[in-house]
């Protein structure tokens, strides 16, 4: 496996041109390569609530949105929030007396985020830039943890699951869309830089992050495969032959509450 700052670094980049590029003309996650079917069809432009605009910004494999049952006076926080697209979903669900956080890696999305946040007038969304891994919040301050395609990134993902514990209330919920391997990813695959801001070699079988999930102490943890990707979907990446299948999921984990038990 690569060391952690080059494919901080190349993440970096990669997502750092696509906000200077507003996003639009890129296509989606993995873009860069051509495989903008992972990005099409994630939502219904019925439900994107004076938003459609924004769809084509989404970096996103899926649509934690719907899956979140988002309440009125939550607090969300949203992992990788690139244009902020799901940040302001997560708003207006969530309505004035919630608040929806975005936090990205990238200054540059982060500013195109608070442009758009301006441009659409919602103000219960806030943007931060900092590591998932190292999350500037206080603890036990979030309700739910959303996150679309931006949780393969991360190379210590030990890390990342503990952050979320941390800064979950009891009783908090992670609900993430992201890339999964339907089986194990060499080690080949994993040392491709490149690969990992594609959102590829970063990517866990479902058997792996179900026990991170539980090792850090989650519970209710589901993983549920959404849509599975053809050679022709992913383009050009250059996937290794030995490489696996991989699948957008849906994955569910809850902090357990006061009481240790799910709430």
């Amino acid at each position: 496996m690569p060391e952690q700052p080059s494919v901080l670094d190349a993440v970096v980049r990669t997502y750092s041109a696509a906000a200077r590029l507003q996003v639009s003309s890129l296509g989606g996650c993995c873009a860069s390569c051509g495989c903008g079917a992972v990005t099409s069809g994630n939502y219904e432009p019925s439900k994107l609530e004076g938003l459609a605009q924004l769809e084509n910004s989404s970096l996103g494999c899926g649509n934690p949105i719907p899956e979140a049952d988002l309440a009125p006076g939550e607090v969300v926080l949203d992992l990788g929030s690139g244009a902020g697209l799901d940040t302001f979903l997560a708003a207006q669900r969530v309505g004035a007396d919630g608040l929806a956080i975005g936090l990205d890696v990238t200054r540059e999305m982060a500013e195109l985020a608070e442009r758009n946040r301006r441009t659409h007038r919602i103000d219960n969304a806030r943007f931060l830039v900092g590591r998932m891994e190292c999350i500037p919040l206080p603890s036990a301050s979030v309700d739910v943890v959303l996150s679309n395609c931006v949780l393969n990134l991360s190379v210590d993902k030990r890390a990342l699951v503990a952050e979320v514990f941390r800064v979950l209330k009891p009783g908090g919920r992670l609900v993430a869309s992201d890339i999964v391997a339907g089986g194990p990813v060499s080690e080949e695959l994993r040392r491709e830089v490149g690969l990992w801001s594609a959102c590829f070699a970063g990517a866990l079988s479902v058997e792996e992050w179900t026990a991170l999930l539980n090792d850090a102490g989650f519970c209710e943890v589901r993983i549920e495969p959404r849509r599975s990707y053809s050679e022709s979907d992913v383009g050009t990446v250059g996937l290794p032959a030995d490489a696996p299948t991989f699948l957008s999921a849906v994955l569910w984990a809850r902090r357990p509450g006061p009481n240790g038990a799910a709430s």
